[in-house]
């Protein structure tokens, strides 16, 4: 890690847009193509090299600490001569990037260097300059609305008591000074807690000689650190000689020569989050060596007990449930230390860290063991915690604040297994800030955290992406017409919602074959199903079934009417074409095997129809052997996953992994199918899950009791589902055709997610957003 002044690579605010007028040929052009590489080309470099911004604060207090051999003397004279070198023209020190809600951190931060010049006698021209600039800019001590370092109450009051003790006469009226005391005391009087025991001990710094040092040293760390801060660190060595903070101060100066972070070890998190980001925003296929990288090195982490991931929430839950959703072996247990009771006991749940509070509820929904309870209690109460916070919470001018409850929103309204992945990278690429300034006892900003490169190469990507979809949208509009399709009265025409299924999931430009099959498929299950439920008569879906059985026959002749003709010769030649095309990724033709597919989901459509006709009540167990396969997910996924990369041989194909992970995929759509559809299907005399759990049931059974019983059954669907794709060992199905059937679980997720379902209205704008709207950044 190295420090950098932000100053010297400022990023401007930038604001987000979406036009559907846009040029979709964005990033074609060589201009772009060389932007492209370059942006590549740095973000590579970041994953090896993080960078944070000095802390003028911190290394001010750093500078403070006595050597000691000689209090006369300082231990880092380094740190002094560095505040000599870089007070800012304005005379402040601080922050080197100019924004108007960080005056409160610049008045900390220049306090603190005035400080340390006076502590050593140095540098009185500075001196001058600083309280000059405190003296004008002191009414913002006091701005509600500015962003307010972690503290500053205690902190601020603190250092001005201490400037007394150096005989500094601050440029503030004595009333200003009483209302600055009054503060810091009813802070200071607070109900006492572990977590402002915590808290208290974070500040430190602002408590000086009034302090329980020994209270503050139950919480140093093994490096020697106070929470890991080098202002809290140096403040508790310059009141209590002490060779671990001493060591802790020394290793840092070797590092990092005459110049602090605010925060330190930061190496976990923020490599993360240039993981996470690269990942959320759609361009980690850029960066998989990168990316594998950090996860191994994540994992050594984890497995070697680092304090650095488990004494912090954020960086624990996010190595958590990064390390998961990529199969590594590592336990809920980790964060049972971050139980509701120990949270608000905590600094993080004294200061209601929302940031911490969000990662946590993301990872607890990793749940994919039966016995994870911790997890369950951990969604429960960071739920109800960041709802709370988030009606709590007034529409707010500032950016800082607007990210953050958009960050909660979005955690609360769209849960992981109900999110397309195109979906998500672009309201990360809206939402996406490349001034991302987060703040502690002073703020602090790292390239790998909020960056432009990142943003530039996700729009140009996800608009580079956007293009082909259209251009296959067309491909397969041209082909519903050549196959007569839209000819048929009674099917739904769902072509564009069949393809943004498979757009939205399926997103790289090479997996165009398997988001074609899956589109085709999709259409044509639709077709089918409509044919079964309202178009055809039972002598025509006979026909349709011994033709696709017997194959290879005079459609003109054999087909007893022109419906059957139509959906047979589709079904063939689709059939036949998929079965061609997967000779190039598999080196076989799979025709047999898709024709198998059909006939299977063929066959259950018919039981039902029968079913229906008969008025026959089937048992719940009858039913759902039939209707996992009768929901029609096996002509989508299944011929898909031959067009994805791995070659899967017969064995695989006819694995019990293989028939589970179907399986589980078709039951949980087969009731969630069920259960919004109970009304309307009970209306029109159908039987489905529900009304055979009612029916079968005893006379207290109901629709609600039935309800909530499936639903529990859909969850734990579900969960072994996600278990067995993210499932290492004693698997044999590849990792990239395991995620086919979790895509597919998503996409039903989201559909089924309200309880009326996917509005027209809400499917329209996800097609636009996903196919037709490219994404507009001003000022890249």
């Amino acid at each position: 890690m190295s420090l950098f002044h932000p100053h010297s690579c400022s990023n401007p605010f930038i604001s987000v847009s979406t036009d559907s007028g846009a040029n979709p040929t964005a990033g074609t052009n060589s201009s772009n193509d060389l932007c492209f590489k370059d942006s590549k080309q740095r973000i590579k470099k970041m994953f090896n090299q993080i960078e944070l911004s000095v802390s003028s604060y911190d290394t001010a207090w750093v500078a403070m600490v006595p050597s000691p051999t000689s209090h006369r003397n300082p231990c880092f004279p380094a740190c002094l001569n560095w505040l000599l070198d870089n007070q800012l023209p304005n005379g402040s020190w601080g922050p080197y990037r100019p924004h108007p809600l960080l005056i409160k951190d610049t008045l900390s931060s220049t306090l603190a260097c005035v400080l340390a010049l006076r502590r050593w006698g140095v540098g009185e021209e500075h001196m001058t300059k600083g309280l000059r600039f405190i003296e004008s800019h002191f009414c913002s001590a006091s701005d509600e609305s500015q962003l307010t370092p972690i503290g500053f109450d205690i902190i601020f009051s603190g250092m001005v008591e201490y400037a007394r003790d150096l005989n500094l006469n601050l440029p503030l009226r004595s009333t200003d000074i009483d209302v600055l005391f009054h503060k810091r005391d009813l802070q200071l009087r607070r109900e006492n807690s572990k977590g402002r025991e915590a808290y208290l001990a974070y500040v430190s710094e602002g408590i000086g000689k009034h302090q329980d040092w020994e209270m503050v040293m139950k919480y140093q760390r093994k490096n020697g650190s106070l929470f890991n801060s080098p202002s809290a660190t140096a403040a508790t060595l310059s009141h209590l000689p002490n060779s671990g903070c001493l060591h802790y101060l020394t290793a840092l100066l070797d590092k990092f020569e005459n110049a602090v972070p605010t925060l330190h070890p930061f190496h976990v998190f923020p490599r993360l989050c240039m993981l996470e980001t690269v990942e959320s925003l759609g361009i980690g296929q850029h960066f998989r060596e990168e990316i594998t990288s950090v996860l191994d090195e994540t994992y050594r982490c984890w497995l070697q007990g680092e304090e650095e991931i488990f004494l912090d929430l954020p960086t624990c839950a996010l190595a958590f449930r990064i390390l998961r959703v990529n199969g590594y072996d590592v336990s809920s247990e980790a964060l049972a230390g971050f139980a509701e009771e120990h949270f608000f006991n905590s600094l993080g749940g004294y200061l209601k860290d929302l940031d911490a509070v969000v990662e946590l509820f993301r990872a607890s929904q990793m749940i994919i063991h039966p016995n994870e309870q911790l997890l369950e209690k951990h969604i429960s109460w960071t739920s109800h915690f960041l709802k709370q916070e988030l009606s709590n919470t007034s529409k707010c001018a500032y950016k800082h604040k607007q990210n953050i409850m958009q960050k909660v929103n979005d955690a609360l309204e769209f849960p992981p297994y109900a999110s397309l992945e195109r979906l998500v990278y672009r309201r990360n690429i809206v939402n996406y800030d490349v001034d991302d300034i987060r703040m502690l006892k002073s703020s602090y900003s790292s390239l790998s955290i909020g960056n432009k490169d990142f943003l530039r190469l996700a729009v140009e990507d996800f608009n580079a992406c956007q293009s082909i979809y259209r251009e296959e949208l067309k491909q397969l509009e041209r082909w519903v017409r050549e196959k007569r399709l839209d000819k048929l009265k009674f099917a739904r025409q769902k072509l564009a919602y069949c393809y943004f299924s498979a757009a939205a999931t399926l997103c790289s430009p090479e997996l165009s074959d398997a988001r074609l099959t899956w589109a085709k498929n999709g259409v044509l299950t639709t077709v089918v199903d409509d044919f079964f439920d309202v178009g055809g008569s039972e002598d025509e879906l006979l026909n349709l079934i011994q033709l696709v059985e017997k194959q290879d026959l005079d459609v003109s002749i054999d087909c007893c009417s022109e419906e059957v003709e139509i959906i047979y010769s589709a079904l063939d030649n689709t059939i036949s074409e998929t079965g061609e095309k997967a000779i190039a990724w598999q080196g076989r033709n799979i025709k047999t095997h898709v024709s198998e597919i059909w006939l299977d989901l063929l066959r259950s459509m018919l039981q039902e129809a029968q079913w229906s006709k008969e008025k026959a009540v089937p048992t719940v167990e009858e039913y759902m052997r039939n209707g996992y396969i009768s929901f029609a997910l096996g002509p989508i996924i299944l011929p898909a996953l031959y067009f994805v990369g791995p070659r899967l041989s017969e064995a695989v194909v006819k694995s019990g992994e293989y028939s589970l992970l179907f399986r589980h995929v078709s039951t949980c759509g087969r009731l969630l199918n069920d259960i919004h559809s109970f009304k309307r299907e009970s209306m029109e005399g159908k039987l489905n899950a529900v009304s055979l759990h009612i029916i079968h049931g005893t006379n207290s059974v109901t629709e609600d009791n039935v309800n909530q019983e499936l639903k529990h059954l859909i969850e734990e669907r579900r969960r072994e589902l996600h278990r067995l794709v993210l499932q290492k060992n004693d698997s044999i199905v590849p990792r990239q055709c395991k995620e086919l059937f979790w895509k597919m679980s998503k996409v039903l997720h989201l559909f089924y997610m309200k309880d009326d379902g996917f509005t027209s209205h809400e499917m329209a704008n996800a097609v636009n957003a996903v196919i037709y709207e490219p994404i507009l950044v001003d000022q890249l």
